[in-house]
């Protein structure tokens, strides 16, 4: 029931408003809501209240390892201001932001010289989900792995957002282990760092992404194809 493959028609929709095929996106969508029913009806059938757990677990889980809600929360009660973010504000703040951040995706889509690739507007949609949520897990990162990868396939901006990721993956394990503890008590500093570190690096690749849909000449899967077709061309001639 995770929501991953759903974000992805984001994507999809985008694609062919922009070349007009909506009957290819409603075919789309139809197989998407298929396959969700297929795999998710049986168990929903059989055991109605175990299936629903996913949902209210995650509709009444508060501000959770890995997330900026976390970071803010610590540190207002560091600061002598006691602050929680109940369940039902982090629902709305969340969504509300995703929301803004979907229809800047496909605004950007929309505008862009070129339609973008299916992985690079996969790869926004995904990402802006993960950067809100109520936790962030150090597996979500296999959520943007292969999405990440086929959006922009360059070392160099791959190897900045990883940092960020390793370093959470390290530091989450620490503070999870008491080692990040400050000696006169409270939260970790260090944590924060991390957690905002991987936040970072993400909205670095974020932002290259969306610079190479911009300017389509940047982006590095457009300028093979484009090598290649010439090659192609001068060795017909």
């Amino acid at each position: 029931v995770k929501l991953y493959p759903l974000f992805l028609l984001g994507g999809i929709l985008v694609i062919c408003l922009r070349q007009r095929r909506i009957r290819t996106f409603a075919l789309a969508a139809a197989a998407a809501a298929g396959a969700w029913l297929v795999v998710n009806l049986p168990a929903y059938l059989t055991g109605p209240d175990e299936w629903k757990v996913f949902w209210t677990f995650n509709s009444d889980r508060g501000a959770d390892l890995g997330s900026v809600w976390l970071v803010a929360q610590q540190a207002m009660e560091r600061a002598g201001h006691p602050f929680a973010f109940d369940p039902h504000t982090i629902n709305i703040g969340s969504w509300l932001f995703f929301g803004v951040w979907c229809v800047g995706v496909l605004a950007l889509g929309l505008t862009s010289p070129s339609t973008p690739r299916l992985a690079q507007l996969g790869f926004l949609v995904v990402a802006g989900f993960l950067l809100v949520n109520k936790v962030y897990s150090p597996q979500y990162v296999l959520w943007l792995l292969p999405l990440a990868v086929l959006a922009r396939p360059r070392w160099r901006d791959l190897l900045i957002w990883q940092a960020g990721e390793v370093f959470y993956f390290a530091a989450v394990w620490w503070y999870l282990g008491g080692f990040l503890a400050p000696a006169g008590g409270g939260d970790a500093a260090l944590y924060w760092i991390a957690t905002l570190a991987r936040v970072a690096c993400e909205l670095y690749l974020v932002a290259v992404v969306v610079r190479d849909i911009r300017r389509p000449r940047h982006d590095p899967v457009r300028e093979t194809s484009q090598l290649t077709t010439m090659r192609s061309n001068a060795v017909a001639v």
